[in-house]
């Protein structure tokens, strides 16, 4: 249940690999987007504001928890296409580790600061109350959704990303069920929500750990693999926690962004929900095929396979642009019908904001797919460091326009801050890896 991606055409073993993770990712975000709309025709607009507030906090936590475990797998993805098995199963040893550090930290100093946080990002007070519950249970979640992440990145590392996709879509559905339950029977709220999240999140962590123990031999740890190595734990915190910190890094720019939204009113906050969730659903083929990238360039590069390498990323490009633009043009012409989703035609103000937020998107959509190409390309090579700069540099430009232009003029800059951000970072990112591809090959040739 293994596949080696150091042979046979590289736009192939990639698309192969790249499908299960795009139906798993499209699961996902139809299950976000029916949350949404759940949440914001049940219970109302306010609702859906409250879950929208602290959504870049979120992404904030729970982005560094899943890049730090796709991180930890890296490693593993290149002692795997090396063929060095003992080596694989003691960074698995490590990553456990790291990976338990991580949510005794995380759950605990996130759960003391969620009110200072809503505060900080400036929530309005109308829908506090409602955005502290939900934000406190998704945080008190955290370590399933490290649980999860690991186990899926150790099995992507060796090439299995049909597994994590089914226990995904078994979460997706559990999800929506509970959140029926939750809401609409035991009438819980935005909590209701929130306790559905982490249930469904801690079943697809659980099923992922029986399946490896069961099916996943490769991946078995011994007592002789249990020994700790203080030179492996940091290779594997090297890998690891600049790929947490890149997210998290972005997530401080939408963070700043997002609070500047929140000091717009309720209405743009809502509109601003309900278009970041239609965004995120059709971020999901860009993200299967950059993690599809990441795997293909770390495999490969312990095979010193440098030619499928260059043409792994080629193809991928061509890949991400031509979806870039159609989904673009699907974003300008069809963003306000779409938002409909989340609210009826009568709330004309809300529709108008989310529209215009997937308009002003759709037009340079097709430089996100370079973005997330040529990061996650940097990363599969192992200079995870480098990548986290491109992320200092997407924080950097949601910054400077959610403090300068916001006040100037107001909603237009907020949805202009993602473009802004997606350029600057390409323009440091396509050279860097070009160079980075170089220095490899010289080095290890």
């Amino acid at each position: 249940m293994t596949r080696d991606l150091t042979e046979g055409s590289c736009l192939k073993q990639i698309l192969l690999f790249t499908a299960p993770l795009l139906v798993g990712n499209l699961l996902q975000q139809t299950y976000n987007l029916v949350d949404a709309a759940i949440v914001g025709r049940c219970l109302g607009t306010d609702a859906l504001a409250a879950v929208g507030a602290s959504s870049s906090v979120q992404f904030l936590v729970l982005g560094f928890c899943i890049g730090s475990c796709a991180g930890f797998g890296i490693p593993i993805a290149q002692r795997f296409g090396a063929k060095d098995y003992n080596a694989m199963r003691s960074y698995i040893f490590h990553s456990i580790l790291l990976t338990a550090l991580f949510a005794a930290v995380l759950t605990s100093v996130c759960a003391l600061l969620c009110p200072n946080i809503l505060r900080m990002m400036s929530t309005p007070d109308d829908i506090f109350a409602g955005a502290y519950s939900y934000l406190l249970i998704i945080f008190l979640g955290i370590p399933f959704t490290l649980l999860y992440n690991l186990e899926a990145a150790m099995l992507r590392a060796v090439g299995d990303s049909k597994t994590p996709f089914v226990f995904l879509a078994i979460s997706t559905a559990t999800n929506i069920t509970l959140d029926l339950l939750c809401i609409l029977v035991f009438r819980w709220g935005v909590a209701g929500a929130a306790i559905a999240t982490i249930t469904a999140q801690a079943l697809s962590g659980i099923l992922c750990f029986f399946f490896i123990r069961k099916k996943q031999e490769i991946l078995h740890i011994n007592a002789a693999d249990c020994k700790f190595s203080g030179a492996i734990c940091r290779s594997a915190l090297v890998m690891g926690a600049p790929m947490g910190l890149q997210f998290s890094i972005t997530a401080i720019g939408s963070m700043v962004m997002q609070s500047a939204n929140n000091g717009l009113g309720s209405v743009y906050v809502s509109g601003f929900t309900a278009g970041a969730r239609l965004k995120q659903f059709t971020l999901c083929p860009f993200d299967a095929l950059a993690t599809a990238v990441c795997t293909f360039c770390g495999q490969n590069l312990g095979a010193k396979r440098f030619d499928r390498i260059k043409q792994g990323i080629r193809v991928s490009v061509a890949v991400a642009l031509s979806y870039g633009i159609g989904i673009g043009l699907v974003l300008i012409f069809g963003g306000r019908v779409l938002s409909m989703l989340f609210m009826s035609s009568s709330q004309a103000a809300v529709l108008h904001a989310s529209a215009k937020y997937l308009r002003y998107l759709g037009c340079m959509y097709w430089m996100l797919g370079l973005l997330n190409v040529f990061r996650l390309a940097i990363q599969g090579l192992g200079y995870s460091g480098r990548a986290v700069f491109a992320g200092a540099i997407e924080m950097a430009a949601r910054t400077f326009v959610s403090l300068v232009f916001v006040p100037l003029y107001g909603y237009t800059a907020i949805c202009c801050a993602d473009q802004v951000a997606w350029t600057t970072a390409v323009m440091y990112l396509v050279p860097m890896c070009l160079h980075l591809l170089k220095k490899v090959e010289r080095e290890v040739s």
